[in-house]
C-alpha cells in the first residue's frame, strides 16, 4: 500500500511503525474471510482491510476522527485472526492499537461512552474494586429490565453465580517444588481473574510445583495493562505494565527466573509485546528481557515431564482463545497436553473464530458479542462434550454464560489428572462427568 506521510510525521515512532505496517498491506482481502465482525455485519468497513484504509486516511491527514471512523474501529475485536491469515505479514495489532491511542487523544466521545470507559478502566484492573463491582452487579441484576443501555445490562450479566473468596495464594510469596527442582518461575496472577476465578492460579501453582518448579508471586506485579492498552489509554496501561517489568526484573536480578508464566492468554499476548510497547522508553531493555522469558502456561508445561495417562471416557471440547492461537501462535500445545494425560479432545467447527469476549468488547459491543457467543456455543455443543476447556478467563466467562456444559481452564484439567482436586465447576454444573484415574 502506498503511503504519503511527511518527513515530519515520520519522526513520530508511532507513525513510523504505522507506515511500515500500512506499506506491507497489498489489499488482497484474505483477511475478510476470517474476520468475525465482517462475517456478522458484512460491511467492508468492518473488515481489517476496511479499517486499514480508514486508519491510513486518519493518520496521514492528521484528521480528527469522525463518529463513523471511530464506530468501525471500536467494532474491531482485536482477535488477530487477520494476522494469522495475512500472506504479507501485516502486523495489524500494532496498527489498530496505535489508531486507538490516536482516537483516545483526539476524539471527544459522547458523555455516556466516556463515563463507561472510565468506569471500566478504574475497576477491571483492580481486583478488590472489581469484586465490589461484581457484588453490586449481582444485587442489581433483578432490576436489569430498567437499564436503558444494553452495555449496562451486559455489565450486570457479567457477574458470576458465585464470587469466590480471595485466594491467599495470590499474595507475594514463593512456593517450593514438591518434586526435584527443575526451574524457578514467576506466576502472573493477573487482575480480573483473581476476582472471577481463583481456582485457575491455585491449580497452576499445584501443577507447576508438582512438576518441579519453584513458583514465585512477585511483589509489586499486577495487571498486565491489556484492558486499558486496548482502549487507547496508553499512559494508564504503561503505568501498570511498568510495575510488572520492575517486579519481575527484581526477581530476575535476584535469585533468577527461567520463565514468567501466564495462564490468561490475553495477558500473555500483551506481556510478550512489552518490548515493543516500551521500545522508546527508559525501560526498553528491561521490557525486552521480560518479553523474552514470558510464556503461556502450556509452553512451560511442554518443557516439563507431564505424566502420560490412559485414555479416559471424558470428552473435552477445546476452545482456542484468539489471544493464544492468533496473538501468540500457540495452537497445538494445550490439545497435546490434554491428550497426553488421557482426555479425548475434540474441536468445534470454525475454531479460529472469536467467541466475542475480547477483553471489554462484550461490555462495550454487546450486540455483536452476543451473536459471536451464540455461534461459538452452538459449535462447541455440537460436539457433545462432557467439559469445555479454554486458556483465557474472558472466554470462559463468555461461553459459560450461555451453556450448561461446564467450562474450565486447561490447567485445571491437567492438575486434576495429575493428583489435584476435581475442578469446582464440574459438580456445580450439575452435569454428570465421568470419573478419571489420577496419575501419580
Amino acid at each position: 500500500m502506498q503511503t504519503t506521510f511527511t518527513e515530519d510525521q515520520l519522526q513520530d515512532p508511532g507513525i513510523q511503525r504505522a507506515n511500515e505496517i500500512l506499506r506491507a498491506c497489498v489489499h488482497c482481502g484474505f483477511c475478510t474471510a476470517t474476520c468475525p465482525t465482517y462475517q456478522v455485519l458484512g460491511d467492508e468497513l468492518d473488515s481489517p482491510r476496511g479499517r486499514i484504509y480508514q486508519i491510513k486516511d486518519m493518520l496521514e491527514n492528521e484528521r480528527v476522527p469522525d463518529a463513523k471512523t471511530v464506530k468501525h474501529i471500536d467494532r474491531c475485536l482485536s482477535c488477530l485472526a487477520c494476522m494469522t491469515t495475512c500472506p504479507s505479514g501485516v502486523h495489524y495489532m500494532h496498527l489498530v492499537d496505535h489508531a486507538r491511542e490516536y482516537i483516545e487523544n483526539t476524539y471527544k466521545r459522547p458523555l455516556s461512552d466516556r463515563v463507561l470507559r472510565w468506569v471500566l478502566a478504574q475497576i477491571l484492573p483492580y481486583p478488590m474494586r472489581f469484586r465490589w463491582a461484581l457484588i453490586g452487579a449481582k444485587l442489581g441484576r433483578p432490576f436489569r429490565f430498567l437499564m436503558p443501555d444494553a452495555r449496562l445490562r451486559a455489565m450486570l450479566d457479567m457477574a458470576p453465580r458465585s464470587i469466590p473468596p480471595v485466594s491467599r495464594n495470590d499474595d507475594p510469596q514463593s512456593f517450593v517444588p514438591v518434586a526435584e527442582k527443575k526451574m524457578r518461575v514467576a506466576l502472573m496472577t493477573g487482575c480480573a481473574q483473581k476476582a472471577l476465578n481463583t481456582d485457575i492460579n491455585d491449580a497452576t501453582i499445584r501443577l507447576l510445583t508438582r512438576l518441579g518448579c519453584e513458583v514465585v508471586v512477585a511483589e509489586g506485579a499486577g495487571c498486565c495493562g491489556a484492558l486499558t492498552h486496548h482502549m487507547g489509554k496508553t499512559s494508564e496501561s504503561h503505568a501498570t505494565a511498568a510495575k510488572n517489568i520492575k517486579a519481575w526484573c527484581a526477581e530476575m536480578d535476584g535469585d533468577g527466573l527461567d520463565a514468567i508464566v501466564i495462564n490468561t492468554s490475553g495477558c500473555g499476548t500483551t506481556v510478550k509485546d512489552y518490548g515493543h510497547m516500551f521500545r522508546n522508553d527508559a525501560l526498553a531493555a528491561d521490557a525486552a528481557r521480560v518479553s523474552g522469558i514470558a510464556m503461556d502456561v502450556s509452553e512451560i508445561l511442554m518443557k516439563l515431564d507431564l505424566p502420560e495417562g490412559a485414555e479416559k471416557e471424558t470428552v473435552v471440547a477445546y476452545h482456542a482463545a484468539c489471544s493464544l492461537q492468533h496473538g501468540q501462535k500457540i495452537k497445538t500445545y494445550p490439545k497435546e497436553l490434554l491428550k497426553k494425560v488421557g482426555f479425548t479432545v475434540v474441536e468445534p467447527a470454525d475454531s479460529h473464530l472469536c467467541c466475542g469476549s475480547a477483553g471489554t468488547y462484550n461490555l462495550m459491543q454487546p450486540e455483536i458479542s452476543g451473536q459471536l457467543k451464540a455461534r461459538k456455543v452452538r459449535t462447541l455443543e455440537a460436539k457433545n462434550p462432557d467439559i469445555i476447556a479454554a486458556g483465557n478467563i474472558g472466554c470462559m466467562m463468555q461461553i459459560g454464560s450461555a451453556t450448561e456444559v461446564p467450562i474450565v481452564h486447561t490447567v485445571e484439567l491437567l492438575d486434576w489428572a495429575t493428583g489435584g482436586p476435581q475442578p469446582r465447576a464440574l459438580p456445580e454444573s450439575g452435569k454428570q462427568v465421568p470419573e478419571i484415574p489420577i496419575l501419580r
